[in-house]
């Protein structure tokens, strides 16, 4: 378990140190110029997140989200009790990165964001941007595409900065973490509450709309989300029998040489 609980940690850190620091960087680069900052956050966040995913993935699933994780947990293939463990892992590693992106950039480790984001229509674009997230991840599982995922992911969170109003926060860990950076990316404090309603509005949706599209999402599918992970790393090998040891059912004893 503690493995899975380090690659959500170190995976969610890395994410929000990828979205802060891209928008940091894009204010740097192109100053005044709004469009062309977006685009060149939504660019590096897509890639950035289908190398995490990779990353991390194979041990603990790529969830970074506790929405991801709590819907998997509904679909069974995740226990209630690792979802929860999954939530407070999520959470501060994505304050973590948002501390490194500060720093890496010479800024203050530690600014909190002034950047007012709650409104209705920011309310409906996260709830839209989550739903489309989690229908995106368990279409794939359904349909035995799950190692497409970190590709998919990527290019519907890049998409989202562009079609929805809000930029596609569509993870609660995140949008706390970005409270962290009085930068492109941030948000203020007052904003979260209303962001992570929208989330959870939307990740509850998005687990109607599976359930009705596709009925027969099995736990073993669900395991697989957002990539096949089998609960963590394969055990190594065992040892080769030691000298002395009985020798497999039907083969001779291995006969060792004098040194």
């Amino acid at each position: 378990m503690w493995r899975r609980l380090l690659a959500e940690f170190l995976g969610s850190a890395f994410l929000a140190a990828l979205v802060i620091g891209s928008g940091i960087a894009a204010q740097n680069l192109s100053p005044g110029d709004t469009g062309l900052e977006l685009l060149e956050n939504a660019a590096a966040t897509a890639a950035g997140l289908f190398a995490i995913i990779l990353m991390f993935g194979p041990v603990s699933g790529g969830h970074f989200n506790p929405v991801v994780s709590f819907a998997d947990a509904f679909f069974g293939g995740l226990s209630w009790r690792d979802a929860a463990a999954y939530l407070p892992a999520q959470v501060a590693g994505c304050i973590g990165g948002a501390i490194v992106a500060n720093l890496m950039f010479s800024l203050a480790a530690v600014s909190v964001s002034a950047k007012h984001r709650a409104s209705p229509a920011h309310f409906l674009s996260e709830i839209i941007a989550t739903l489309g997230l989690i229908l995106v991840i368990f279409a794939l599982a359904r349909t035995g595409r799950s190692r497409t995922a970190a590709a998919a992911v990527g290019a519907y969170i890049g998409a989202a900065y562009f079609f929805t109003s809000s930029a596609s926060f569509a993870n609660p860990a995140i949008s706390i973490g970005r409270m962290f950076s009085d930068t492109f990316a941030g948000i203020a404090p007052s904003s979260v509450p209303s962001f992570i309603g929208a989330q959870i509005i939307g990740g509850a949706s998005a687990v109607l709309v599976i359930k009705a599209l596709y009925p027969g999402v099995t736990p073993a599918e669900a395991a697989d989300i957002v990539v096949p992970h089998h609960q963590g790393l394969p055990e190594p090998p065992a040892p080769a029998a030691s000298y002395g040891a009985s020798a497999p059912a039907g083969q001779p004893p291995a006969h060792h040489q004098p040194r």
